[in-house]
């Protein structure tokens, strides 16, 4: 069974950087697909930056050259950089895995940049 637990949200300033890492098991973790989502009070779930087992990302354009997605499959972990936070970056974010055809999900770590 696939566990992952998202841990490094917490209360910054805009401008300012924080680090998600999210840990995982039961999984055969360096071929899966691991992604980070969000979701802020009112909106629908969004896609914010994904890594596949050959290491090849994607981020949302809302994302893209401020935050950093990497993993070390050694650990079985994913971290997300996050620099130049905005306000609008507000949510809670949650970790991802794509497990034969079922994807996993984290209880998510809460952001909050304040302006």
């Amino acid at each position: 069974q696939v566990q992952l637990v998202e841990s490094g949200g917490g209360l910054v300033q805009a401008g300012g950087s924080l680090r998600l890492s999210c840990a995982a098991s039961g999984t055969t973790f360096s071929v899966r697909s691991v992604g980070w989502y969000r979701q802020a009070p009112g909106k629908q779930r969004e896609l914010v930056s994904s890594i596949g087992g050959s290491g090849d990302t994607t981020y949302a354009d809302s994302v893209r050259g401020r935050f950093t997605i990497s993993r070390d499959n050694a650990k079985k972990m994913v971290y997300l950089q996050m620099n130049s936070l905005e306000p609008e970056d507000t949510a809670i974010y949650y970790c991802t895995l794509d497990e034969d055809g079922i994807t996993a999900w984290g209880p998510g770590t809460q952001v909050t940049v304040s302006s």
